[in-house]
C-alpha cells in the first residue's frame, strides 16, 4: 500500500525519480534511433571530442565515486548509502556505455 501513496508522501523525491526514469528513456530511444541515419547525437559520438569527454567524464566519475566510498559508512545495500552505490554502479555503467560508442562508432 506504501508504494502507492509515495506520490503524496514524497512528491520531490518521487518527481525527480520520474524526472530522471524519462531522461534515460529519452536518452536511450534516441541513442537507438540514431542508427536509422545521422542524428545530431550520433553526429556527436562521432566527432574525436567526444572521446576525451567521456574519457574525463570517466576519470571523474571514478574518483568521485572512489572517494566518496571511502567516507560512507558500510551498512549494507538496505541503508541509503546502498542507493548511492546503485546510482553509482548505474552512471558509470552509461559513462563506458557512451566511451565505447565514442570510441567503436569511428
Amino acid at each position: 500500500m506504501q508504494l502507492f501513496t509515495i506520490f503524496f508522501s514524497r512528491p520531490i523525491e518521487f518527481g525527480l525519480a520520474t524526472a530522471l526514469t524519462v531522461l534515460m528513456l529519452v536518452i536511450l530511444a534516441r541513442a537507438a534511433f540514431s542508427a536509422q541515419g545521422p542524428s545530431g547525437l550520433g553526429r556527436f559520438m562521432h566527432r574525436p571530442s567526444s572521446k576525451w569527454l567521456f574519457g574525463l567524464l570517466f576519470f571523474a566519475w571514478a574518483v568521485v565515486f572512489g572517494i566518496g566510498l571511502q567516507l560512507v559508512p558500510h551498512e549494507g545495500a538496505n541503508s541509503p548509502y546502498g542507493g548511492i552505490g546503485l546510482i553509482m554502479m548505474f552512471s558509470g555503467v552509461f559513462i563506458m556505455m557512451g566511451f565505447l560508442w565514442a570510441v567503436i562508432g569511428e
